[in-house]
């Protein structure tokens, strides 16, 4: 389960959106279940079909989750041409035991998102729960 506001739903969304046609990526933390900040991360491949977020980004964001305390709870990212699933290359470079991975996808009623738990080279769908306060 994962739990986050409709202020990072939507700051994802946005980040999705703004990357489009190309994969948008970044991380998010909280304490338990609950995200607390979204980090947008720059896609240093550029593809519509792959990621790799760009490491002094990703150094910085897990400087901040150290500074303020929280926990690497969720990666996302986004798969404009689908599926709306982790790829076999996602659970091939899947590299954070423990950690829900989002995918965004375009569907019949524009971006969605689907939460995962991916242990193994195999995933499961989890919960994901949009919440009306911060």
């Amino acid at each position: 389960m994962l739990r986050l506001s409709k202020d990072h739903w939507q700051q994802m969304l946005e980040d999705v959106k703004a990357q489009a046609p190309l994969e948008a990526c970044g991380m998010l933390a909280g304490n338990h279940d609950r995200i607390e900040k979204v980090y947008p991360i720059f896609n240093l491949l550029g593809s519509a079909v792959r990621f790799s977020m760009a490491p002094e980004e990703q150094y910085k964001a897990f400087m901040d989750i150290q500074a303020r305390q929280l926990e690497l709870l969720g990666i996302y990212h986004s798969h404009p041409k689908g599926p709306a699933q982790p790829s076999p290359t996602d659970l091939a470079e899947f590299a954070y035991p423990g950690v829900l991975y989002l995918i965004w996808f375009i569907g019949e009623m524009g971006w969605e998102c689907k939460c995962f738990e991916i242990t193994g080279g195999q995933f499961v769908t989890a919960s994901l729960e949009i919440t009306t306060g911060e």
